[in-house]
């Protein structure tokens, strides 16, 4: 080491330094150590950077001012070699700046950040970190004032949109989570909680210039006494979501002379430009009294309620999902409440299938569990961007578990089921399948998780499989053996296939597979499916069909519009128009054909009808006249606004050719999808079918089919029959396609073979189950004779 030095009167001794690694030091000495002391200037040969300031003991320690050969400056106290104290870094070019406390080269106290992009921060810091009470401040005008941890918003906190809205509450790395209050400039404010970012529980939405019950308002001063919500006056602002997150930017030690350092400060908040769709909290005002608002029309929606009478609402939400909304206000007109009683006297008189499931019925808990299952399932996976299914989608490895205890964890809530372990099944796959069958993720949540209970209802089979109906009909949740739900998860991938391929398809339509396990309990296997006579008209008879003969009619005495009869219960004989009876059949033929080519039997044609103007038509037995659907009356899109030509119709059915300008609003079901059916009577355009007084309702293939019905009855004195006409409008579906043709369905075929006819028993090769059952099919739709 080369030194050159002379001493002052101090005894410090005035020298330059060489070191062996090419560092120069050239300043005040101590003059019997020869090390670094009072003041001098340290260049690092390899990174070029350059100090000048006070020394201590051969450190930096004082004032001092460092600067990188990026431009960057560093200007304040060092202690002990590193940044200690109140100092200012300045980005290289000026880009960003920090001016406050440091601690060992990193920000810690207070101080005041600058970002490139314009952002502003000023408030504590711990170990480089965002910590303590802050505020930041966003280029665009939004702010957040409240805590921060971890260079994330958590704890108490309000931020402050652009726009006028706001949200004053609680905070968890980042997102809201907690109690809260979010302000729309324009139409009022929602009160509740919220699960990362998700609106989660219960809360009342306020529209803006309502009055604020006296108990509501002390429930919010409650709050804020108890410093549940922040106590802040101000009303807030909304604007796009970014996620106040700053980098802990280490600074690198610079020893005294042995190495080089580099800071790297100054990086903005990363933004995530998803979670604007979390912080938009009820922007699109899901469900209004009467209609509904599209999610993507979210401010409009809130300006249109705005000067509305728009009433109080108490809602649920599960992750962020409306599941239940319940009107407070007293001042719904009477008309609407005349209304609803009307409604609710028409939904009395109609005998509804299954028994409610209230507390203290057997099935209560799993009840409980699966509708919370089915809850954080939708939530978890709705936000979650929508993408083609991948083969990694399907199997063991697709499905995961989750722990529900009592009192809740830091994933779920707490509730009042018993503790339960949930496992969902290919979770990807049925959110893409919800999506192709056009099932709204509210409508779905709404239904199945509801305030309503659920409804039991007994097997018509053998099986004595456990369903349970949604209390507005739409789905049905059926529990299965653990067989069932591994043919399910095998034949998944190709079921996907076939539903996409055929849109018009007839097989069961599932939405979701799921398993329950009690803590104190078996394991219950569940999935969740498409009701086909979820429909305004009432279902006069149901059939279940096989094509089989052995056990296929039915014991009861007594036989009502929920009883499900067999095939040999069958004495009607079902007329299509010839088009829709050819793609009919096609259809079946091809969905026969998948379930044969997974090896599925003892599937089933489901069949019901609603009937109109039943004729009493008595005909000979040798009276050949053919039934011709094709008769019913077609009316154009002019005719169909004038009542009587409707009204008139003796038939009760009427054909109304949809037109490209058309008014009338059509009911497309819960469960629509695919293709209309065209009419030869309308040169074979799409038609509708108008039931008088009813609905308009569209036509597919298998839902809502009119079509003409022949019953042949006997006379009294046994000696002549005649037949007996209906007009009625058919849905069907194939059902319980899970049961594969395994080796205990063989050795059941062998014994039922030995003392029956192979021919009429159920339990059959899934070939020749599928050539019967087609065979049988045909006989149940005649072909229409020639005119």
């Amino acid at each position: 080491m080369l030194h050159r030095s002379r001493t002052n009167s101090a005894g410090l001794r005035a020298g330059e330094l060489t070191l062996p690694n090419g560092d120069v030091y050239s300043g005040t000495l101590s003059g019997e150590t020869q090390i670094p002391e009072g003041t001098g200037r340290y260049i690092w040969s390899r990174s070029g950077c350059v100090y000048e300031g006070e020394w201590r003991r051969g450190m930096r320690h004082g004032q001092g001012r460092t600067r990188w050969p990026s431009g960057a400056v560093y200007e304040g106290e060092y202690s002990a070699g590193y940044m200690d104290g109140e100092g200012t870094y300045v980005c290289p070019n000026g880009s960003s700046a920090y001016k406050g406390q440091w601690k060992l080269n990193r920000k810690h106290g207070l101080g005041l950040q600058t970002y490139p992009n314009g952002d502003m921060y000023q408030g504590s810091w711990m170990q480089g970190k965002m910590e303590g009470h802050d505020r930041y401040t966003w280029a665009n005008g939004n702010s957040y004032v409240g805590t921060m941890r971890n260079g994330l918003m958590s704890g108490k906190g309000v931020l402050t949109w652009n726009t006028g809205d706001s949200f004053q509450g609680n905070w968890l790395d980042g997102m809201m989570h907690g109690h809260g209050l979010y302000t729309w400039e324009d139409s009022g404010y929602y009160l509740g909680t919220w699960t990362r970012g998700f609106k989660d529980g219960s809360g009342t939405f306020y529209p803006k210039h309502c009055r604020v019950p006296t108990a509501h308002q002390l429930y919010i001063g409650n709050l804020r006494n108890r410093s549940v919500l922040p106590d802040v006056s101000t009303i807030l602002e909304q604007s796009s979501s970014f996620d106040a997150k700053a980098g802990a930017d280490e600074v690198p030690a610079v020893g005294a002379g042995l190495s080089s350092g580099n800071l790297s400060f100054g990086r903005p908040p990363s933004k995530r430009p998803s979670l604007q769709r979390r912080w938009s909290i009820g922007v699109a005002i899901e469900k209004i009294i009467g209609g509904e608002s599209s999610a993507g029309c979210e401010t409009q929606s809130c300006q249109d309620m705005a000067g509305s009478d728009f009433p109080i609402l108490e809602r649920e939400y599960a992750q962020g999902v409306l599941i239940s909304e319940v009107v407070l206000d007293q001042t719904v007109s009477d008309s609407s409440k005349r209304l609803n009683r009307r409604q609710s006297k028409m939904a009395k008189d109609i005998k509804r299938p299954g028994e409610a499931i209230i507390k203290g019925h057997r099935s209560y808990d799993l009840m409980l569990c699966l509708q919370l299952g089915i809850r954080y399932t939708v939530g978890k996976i709705t936000p979650i961007q929508s993408r083609e299914v991948r083969a990694s989608d399907y199997g063991p490895k697709a499905s995961f578990w989750m722990n529900f205890p009592k009192n809740g964890s830091r994933l779920t809530p707490s509730h009042r089921a018993v503790d339960f372990k949930w496992k969902d099944y290919c979770p990807m796959v049925f959110r893409n399948l919800r999506e192709m069958f056009k099932i709204d993720t509210a409508d779905y949540m709404i239904s199945i998780c509801g305030s309503d209970a659920l409804r039991e209802l007994s097997s018509p089979g053998k099986s004595g499989s456990i369903f349970l109906l949604s209390q507005d009909d739409r789905f049905m949740i059926k529990i299965l053996r653990k067989s069932e739900v591994q043919v399910l998860l095998r034949m998944l991938p190709d079921y996907y296939r076939h539903v996409h391929t055929y849109e018009n398809t007839l097989v069961t339509k599932f939405f979701g597979l799921h398993r329950v396990k009690p803590s104190s309990g078996q394991k219950f296997r569940f999935v969740v499916m498409g009701n086909m006579f979820c429909t305004e008209l009432r279902i006069h008879r149901r059939f279940d069909l096989k094509g089989s003969s052995l056990g296929r009619s039915t014991d009861k005495i007594k036989i009502d519009e929920n009883t499900t009869l067999k095939d040999l219960d069958l004495d009607y004989s079902f007329y299509l128009e010839p088009s829709w009876r050819d793609a009919l059949l096609k259809q079946i033929e091809i969905d026969s054909e998948f379930l044969k080519n997974h090896g599925i039997m003892d599937y089933s044609l489901l069949l019901g009808f609603h009937h109109r103007a039943c004729q009493n038509l008595q005909r000979q037995a040798s009276f050949h006249d053919s039934i011709l659907p094709d008769k019913l009356t077609v009316l154009s899109e002019e005719d169909a606004v004038e009542e009587d030509s409707a009204y008139n119709y003796r038939e009760g059915l009427v054909l109304v050719q949809r037109g490209s300008d058309q008014k009338s609003k059509v009911d497309v079901g819960p469960h629509i999808r695919g293709s209309s059916l065209r009419s030869s009577s309308a040169c074979f355009e799409e038609v509708d079918l108008l039931l008088p007084g009813t609905a308009r309702l569209q036509i597919q293939l298998g839902v809502n089919m009119p079509a003409r019905v022949e019953k042949e009855e006997k006379q009294e004195d046994g000696e002549k029959s005649f037949r007996r006409v209906y007009d009625v409008v058919l849905y069907i579906g194939i059902i319980d396609i899970l049961q594969q043709y395994s080796m205990r369905k063989k050795i059941e075929h062998a014994y039922k073979s030995i003392k029956y006819n192979p021919l009429s028993i159920s339990v059959v090769e899934p070939r020749f189950y599928s050539e019967r059952f087609l065979k049988f099919i045909h006989t149940v739709f005649p072909q229409n004779s020639p005119d």
